[in-house]
C-alpha cells in the first residue's frame, strides 16, 4: 500500500499499540470527539484520546492534558476490561508518522457504528481460529465490532474479509483457540 492510499486510522492490536506506546516518552490526552458527540459512552471514560505531541489537537473539544506512563498503562488496563479497540492515526502532513491512539468502541466510535463512512485500514494481523477447539460458545461475537464473527445455527462463522486484526476475540475466547498471525499468511 502507497503511502498516499493509508487512511487516517487504522487498527492494531493492545500489544502492537503498546510498542508503539514505548516508542515515545511524553504522553497527552483529551476527550475523545466521538463520545463527545454521542454525549455520552455506555462503555468507557471519555478522556481517552491519546497522543504523542502537544501542538496537535484531540478528537474532542477539551484541552489536552499532559499524563505519564502509568496513566498511559491505565488506559490500556480499562481498554482490556471494557474492550476497546486500540486505533493509532496518522500525521495528516506524514502518514508514516504515529501521532496518536484511539481507543474505540461499539457504543460511540463513528467507524463502528456508521461503517463505511470514515476510512479505517486494517491491522497487518487477523484473526486465526482452531475449529476443532472452538465451541461456538458466541463470547468472541459480542466484542466483534467489524461483525466479522457471527453465530448461525449455533455455529460460529467467520468472515475474514471483515475482520480488522484488533485481537478482541483472542482476549476472551475460554477455550484458547484464537489467535493473531499475520494477515498475508
Amino acid at each position: 500500500m502507497n503511502k498516499e492510499d493509508l487512511a487516517f486510522h487504522y487498527v492494531c492490536t493492545r500489544e502492537q499499540a503498546k510498542k508503539i506506546v514505548g516508542q515515545h516518552d511524553r504522553f497527552w490526552v483529551s476527550n475523545c470527539g466521538c463520545r463527545e458527540d454521542r454525549g455520552r459512552c455506555d462503555r468507557s471514560r471519555i478522556d481517552v484520546c491519546l497522543m504523542f505531541r502537544d501542538d496537535i489537537p484531540g478528537s474532542g473539544g477539551s484541552d489536552r492534558k499532559e499524563i505519564s506512563r502509568d496513566d498511559v498503562e491505565e488506559i490500556f488496563r480499562e481498554a482490556k476490561v471494557k474492550h476497546l479497540v486500540t486505533r493509532p492515526f496518522r500525521n495528516e502532513e506524514c502518514m508514516t508518522q504515529i501521532d496518536g491512539i484511539c481507543f474505540c468502541c461499539d457504543d460511540c466510535c463513528v467507524h463502528f457504528i456508521k461503517p463505511g463512512e470514515y476510512r479505517c485500514d486494517k491491522g497487518d494481523l487477523i484473526e486465526k481460529t482452531d475449529n476443532d477447539k472452538c465451541t461456538s460458545c458466541g463470547e468472541c461475537t459480542k466484542v466483534c465490532y467489524s461483525g466479522a464473527r457471527k453465530l448461525r445455527n449455533d455455529k460460529l462463522f467467520i468472515d475474514c474479509d471483515a475482520c480488522y486484526g484488533c485481537g478482541l476475540c483472542v482476549d476472551v475466547c475460554r477455550e484458547d483457540c484464537v489467535r493473531m498471525v499475520r494477515r498475508n499468511q
